[in-house]
């Protein structure tokens, strides 16, 4: 498992139409949040239901690991529609330590240790970089939103 290096298209935080954001406390409520919030988005722009439930499925995992492994107060999560037929999808903590997370490889009974696994699974592409907008880490990736 092995993201991308670069980002291709960040998300404009200035298109409301075309993005949605939402900043949440770095607390493990805040998974919900986010996942409520994105689902309403994305069911209001009438995405097909499959890439809803992947989209949200991912914000969960990416929010989740934000508030187990990051060291900051805030999260914020934002998902848009970039270019022609992709959804965007991003995670930005407030972590400025630079650590690099070793690669965990879950075992049949661990409960945890499978969310960049799904991200790797669905996204077309994926990967981190450090974010403009909190100076901490983001974790992007794109989702197709027609059939390739």
């Amino acid at each position: 498992m092995s993201p991308h290096t670069t980002s291709p298209r960040p998300l404009d935080t200035w298109s409301p139409d075309r993005t949605h954001w939402v900043e949440l406390p770095a607390h493990r409520s805040s998974v919900s949040l986010a996942r409520r919030s994105m689902d309403a988005r994305l069911t209001a722009w009438r995405l097909p239901g499959e890439l809803c439930a992947d989209a949200v499925l991912l914000v969960s995992e990416l929010a989740t690991n934000a508030v187990r492994h990051a060291l900051g107060a805030r999260l914020l999560c934002g998902i848009g529609l970039v270019g022609s037929g992709c959804l965007r999808l991003e995670v930005h903590d407030q972590d400025r330590s630079c650590r690099v997370l070793p690669r965990r490889e879950p075992g049949p009974d661990d409960e945890g240790g499978r969310g960049l696994l799904l991200v790797e699974e669905l996204a077309q592409t994926w990967g981190v970089h450090r974010s403009a907008l909190t100076g901490g880490t983001a974790v992007w990736a794109n989702l197709a939103t027609a059939p390739a």
